[in-house]
């Protein structure tokens, strides 16, 4: 059996560590004067007015952050933002800065043994760097030279296919167009992205049973549901405007569920930020029923309670299912029932970690509520079965007839603020013929048809030598990932790694024989093109297309905006061509009439675009069309429990994140909603556990990840006694992501099973 080690990411000393009570209520006044303090110590009082004053406005720049919707009407003046929205801007217009001058006074071997807040604390990056073979530090390299260096090592390669083009979920509609467009025309169809991480279960799940792979309802519906359920996401510290529509909900008269191995303040007690009245009361209680479902439970929770519905149903037929919307609108409904009857409650209950009256509790809040909105992250997407929860998840509401209608739906809460747009526009390694063929009309070229790398598929393509240049174009690729020094010794097998940036991260310092850091304009900053004044667009997660205007001036004058880095790499790739790469990005409406002619939703582009609040793309679910299925109909599936075992010395581990952190980005080392402050090498373990192990607070243990012959290994972590259930214990990524296997991922989507690896704990002597 081998053991794995990772140095991608050196454990630090272990100090100072602080816990204190966790709150009995979420945002209010703690948050906005959190957020107030992250903005002003970046960006100074004056600038920072201006910011928040801005952000998620109708005439201004959209949030860096998630891609939660801003109401379509009436926006909060200075406070339609969230305290992890302000952090991220905060983040972004930093006056610190990383010239020329820090890379030649910081070595990357010195860089590498920062940690990940240290590093993108750094500041913005101000100049284009080129790391040279076997060179110690950065230089500087002008726009030019950059751009030649890509298109050699491109035309270089053997294949096209030999090349990866990286996409993070903050790029715009406008960049994200022109680079699929620009690596279609290079060959390819090697474009991973972000949700190959985070929502492609969502993506397979729902394209398959409802025929499109986004979520269906709208903000608006939650003002009219009779029950929402929050399964397996954490909106308090993930998306913490989701809470105002929660509140609405409960507001109008509507129930709250939660489903969560760990109980999350922001779903239970809620202040308003913005009703100042609120502020000093004691919060308003959201959650109705909250189930502490055991982690990768999920898919036993909704059997058994689908088991009681039908149980109800044949005691009381026509009081559960609807069975006119299943006739008409849906196809294996017999098989499903078939199904259900194979399960037993009694082989089911144990996976739940609940009891069966909590779970008949629930049940009776489905059967009474017809309107019923279910919404989840990736506390479902990533796992073995992530599909097939998805996928359940579909099975219950098209049992109530909740798809479809105002009120009801799916919800799947995306992460990254333009992540459903880039796949909008084309962002995917599968890309559909008809999409195809629409770019090679429009521009006179023969498209790739084989589909290509997603995230894992990319990562071993790069291990085994099989691709040999690396373009990312945002994100922090290496910290995002799974399986941290697999993946690091991917990238180091490269012969060039680039990356598009607007701040330091480790991505830059894990890197091939030669590295670039291009630097790119930021969402709150001004872009000029031809001396005018560019916007971009960006699509929420519930289809809504709306600019994005920044108002800042650029931190450096040598940024450029990811449009004209993406025209820069083409015209430098691209000996033949047809497409004027920098005549589309001289002005961003001829991008945007070139979106329109090839893609469906567009039609007025930047007409409607230019209207207050955008315009909403089609969605055929929400009209209970479900035509684009394989059946012409919704689809009832047939889905898989968990089939993870435990020996008697392992535990579950699941990956989240802390209240001062979104995505790989490291705002603070404080979890103030679980009480944790100032340490982020942690694991939150079952009081009976800690008892059974003989282990106290704060020991030190080393987590030991176990997958086929193989252990990863991540030192030294404290042991957090906290609520969570029994073998299941969570920690905090990308600190715990050197635990993921490369191989361990969901079935059909590919994501890595970040919810759900196996480990054992070692205690330090």
């Amino acid at each position: 059996m081998s053991t794995k080690k990772t140095n991608a990411q050196p454990p630090e000393e272990l100090t100072g560590i602080k816990l204190t009570d966790i709150p009995k209520k979420a945002v209010g006044t703690t948050a906005i004067k959190s957020a107030l303090k992250h903005v002003v110590s970046e960006t100074g009082l004056g600038k920072s007015i201006g910011l928040l004053k801005n952000m998620n406005q109708k005439d201004g720049f959209d949030c860096p952050g998630c891609a939660w919707p801003d109401p379509d009407e009436k926006r909060a003046f200075l406070a339609e933002y969230c305290e992890n929205g302000a952090k991220a801007i905060a983040e972004e217009a930093t006056k610190n800065k990383v010239s020329p001058m820090f890379f030649a006074t910081h070595s990357v071997q010195e860089l590498s043994e920062w940690s990940d807040y240290n590093i993108g604390k750094s500041g913005r990056i101000t100049a284009p760097m080129l790391l040279k073979e076997n060179a110690t530090h950065y230089e500087e390299i002008s726009w030019d030279n950059a751009f030649s260096l890509i298109g050699e090592q491109l035309n270089e390669l053997n294949s096209p296919d030999e090349a990866i083009f990286y996409t993070s979920g903050r790029t715009s509609n406008e960049a994200a167009y022109l680079y699929q467009l620009f690596v279609r025309q290079f060959g390819t169809n090697n474009l991973p992205d972000c949700s190959n991480m985070c929502h492609e279960s969502s993506g397979s799940g729902l394209s398959e049973t409802l025929g499109i792979g986004k979520g269906s309802v709208t903000l608006d519906d939650f003002d009219h549901a009779d029950l929402v359920i929050v399964i397996g996401q954490n909106p308090g510290t993930n998306h913490p405007r989701m809470l105002t529509a929660l509140a609405e909900t409960k507001k109008k008269g509507g129930k709250i569920m939660t489903i969560n191995p760990l109980p999350e303040v922001g779903l239970m007690n809620y202040v308003d930020p913005q009703n100042p009245l609120k502020w000093l009361g004691s919060g308003q209680k959201l959650t109705d029923q909250f189930l502490q479902v055991k982690i990768n439970g999920d898919v036993a929770l909704l059997k058994i309670i689908m088991k009681l519905m039908k149980q109800k149903e044949e005691e009381q037929p026509g009081s559960v299912f609807n069975h006119d919307f299943i006739k008409s609108q849906t196809h294996g409904f017999e098989e499903l029932m078939n199904d259900l009857d194979f399960h037993s409650i009694e082989e089911l209950l144990p996976q739940t970690g609940l009891t069966l009256p909590e779970i008949k509790k629930a049940s009776e809040l489905i059967v009474n509520n017809d309107k019923i909105i279910i919404c989840w992250a990736m506390g479902l997407t990533q796992h073995k079965n992530g599909v097939d929860n998805i996928r359940e998840i579909v099975n219950l509401l098209l049992l109530k007839g909740s798809i479809g209608k105002k009120g009801a739906g799916t919800c799947p809460v995306r992460g990254h603020s333009n992540v459903q747009g880039d796949r909008t526009m084309g962002i995917w390694e599968k890309p559909k013929l008809p999409f195809l063929n629409a770019l090679e009309k429009e521009f006179n070229f023969i498209a790739p048809k084989k589909h290509g790398y997603d995230v894992v598929d990319a990562i071993e393509a790069m291990h085994a030598n099989k691709a040999k240049v690396f373009i990312g174009m945002g994100g922090n690729f290496v910290s995002a990932t799974p399986d941290t020094e697999y993946t690091a010794d991917a990238l180091r097998n490269c012969n060039l790694t680039v990356h598009v940036s607007t701040k330091l991260n480790r991505s830059h310092l894990i890197h091939g024989k030669q590295a670039l850091i291009l630097p790119c304009l930021g969402r709150s900053e001004k872009d000029i093109q031809n001396s005018v004044e560019q916007f971009v667009s960006v699509e929420n997660s519930m289809g809504v297309v709306h600019q994005s205007k920044g108002h800042l001036k650029p931190c450096s004058s040598l940024l450029l905006s990811e449009p004209k880095i993406v025209a820069g790499i083409a015209e430098k790739t691209l000996k033949k061509s047809s497409v004027k790469w920098s005549n589309l990005t001289s002005n961003y409406d001829l991008i945007r009439d070139k979106i329109e002619a090839t893609i469906n939703g567009f039609n007025n582009y930047n007409k409607r675009v230019r209207e207050k609040g955008g315009f909403y793309l089609p969605n055929n679910a929400r009209k209970a069309d479900f035509s684009p299925t394989s059946t012409g109909k919704a689809n009832f599936t047939l889905n898989k429990p968990s089939d993870i075992k435990l020996k008697e010395d392992q535990f579950i581990l699941m990956t989240i994140r802390t209240h001062d952190q979104y995505n790989t980005t490291i705002y603070g080392l404080h979890d103030r909603y679980r009480g944790i402050m100032n340490e982020r090498r942690v694991i939150l373990m079952n009081y009976e556990d800690m008892k059974n192990y003989d282990l106290k607070k704060l020991d030190k243990v080393d987590l030991i990840s176990h997958y086929e012959d193989q252990k990863r290994i991540a030192k030294q972590f404290l042991v957090i006694p906290y609520s969570i259930p029994k073998n299941c214990v969570a920690t905090y990524f990308p600190e715990a992501n050197v635990l993921v296997p490369i191989k361990s991922k969901a079935r059909i989507s590919n994501t890595p099973a970040s919810k759900g690896v196996i480990i054992s704990l070692k205690k330090c002597s």
